[in-house]
């Protein structure tokens, strides 16, 4: 990219614009067509499209559905993507369900802790390399949450590169935003997208500063967006059959979030927790801190295209006022 992640875009891009007016209603996650239902086994291997099978890891929560989907692809040489949490049992699992095989790559679309950790137990049992790359660096010692510190990938990848077995081609995407390092899998012979965070069926995707930035957020969805795959396979929940629309809802639900905080920022909401507590009425308070990383990302993002201005960073405790371009 030609600028930092930490640089504030001067000239604001309308592509990131939407208005509310009076005929325009909230768009909330409900008009994203979520499916929350999944067949699933724990510590089953299921098959979900040809040659590729799901392990989902036993580790379920309010951010992780039942659990990481970890998968097999291909078979007799196949890659692992996405090993999962440190869970002893869940790569028990994915051992099993191997044999007779051999992993030729463990594969990993990010490195948070649900995703990636599993994958040097994995290297362990198999004598595989880990296929994956590090965050990007962040300004003034600042951490990445929820990230696997000691991740080492054997093999670096970027935006495009091919990792290939028999019968089987993945090609990487890069999708920034959820977390810096995140990528996507295309798995050429069956025009599926292995999804990971960055588009789920079940729920939005967490974006979090200081890693996760809601412009490369944006722009990763617009790649999606420009791609033909016809079904995703994400890193949680069930598989997504009609990917554009549903890719272009969760694009729409981004844009209509902002310009509804420029109407709240319009209305004298100035800070981020008045704002979360404007837009989230339907959040149960326990998920309101979630909800506010989730907000300090869109204020980045409004910050640096003129639609709201602060003193200084944002930060949790900023206080903004409407910019020239929300006029």
């Amino acid at each position: 990219m030609g600028q930092s992640r930490q640089q504030r875009i001067a000239n604001p891009d309308s592509k990131y614009f939407l208005r509310i007016d009076e005929s325009t209603r909230d768009m909330s996650s409900a008009d994203i067509p979520f499916r929350k239902e999944m067949a699933y086994e724990y510590g089953t291997a299921q098959g979900v499209a040809s040659g590729v099978r799901r392990i989902v890891a036993e580790n379920p929560s309010a951010f992780t559905h039942v659990g990481t989907n970890t998968y097999i692809v291909g078979e007799g040489e196949v890659a692992v993507i996405d090993p999962g949490p440190m869970i002893e049992q869940h790569v028990e699992n994915i051992k099993d369900a191997l044999a007779g095989e051999t992993v030729t790559h463990i594969v990993v679309t990010h490195t948070h802790m649900d995703h990636s950790p599993a994958s040097n137990w994995l290297k362990q049992l198999v004598d595989a390399p880990i296929v994956g790359t590090y965050p990007s660096p962040l300004n003034g010692g600042q951490t990445v949450e929820a990230h696997q510190e000691d991740f080492a990938p054997d093999e670096e990848i970027a935006n495009g590169d091919i990792i290939a077995g028999p019968g089987w081609t993945l090609e990487a995407v890069h999708t920034p935003g959820h977390m810096s390092n995140h990528h996507c899998f295309a798995l050429k012979e069956n025009n599926l997208l292995f999804s990971g965070d960055h588009v789920m069926g079940w729920n939005t995707t967490i974006v979090s500063p200081p890693d996760g930035n809601m412009r490369e957020y944006l722009d990763s969805l617009r790649v999606c967006l420009a791609r033909d795959e016809d079904l995703y396979l994400p890193g949680h929940g069930p598989e997504i059959t009609n990917t554009k629309p549903f890719v272009q809802a969760y694009l729409n639900h981004r844009l209509m979030r902002e310009a509804q905080i420029a109407k709240f920022l319009d209305e004298g909401a100035d800070t981020i927790p008045e704002l979360v507590r404007r837009i989230y009425t339907h959040l149960p308070e326990k998920m309101h801190g979630a909800a506010a990383r989730s907000v300090q990302a869109h204020m980045e993002h409004m910050v640096g295209t003129n639609r709201a201005i602060c003193d200084g960073p944002v930060t949790a405790s900023s206080v903004f006022v409407p910019g020239p371009a929300s006029a």
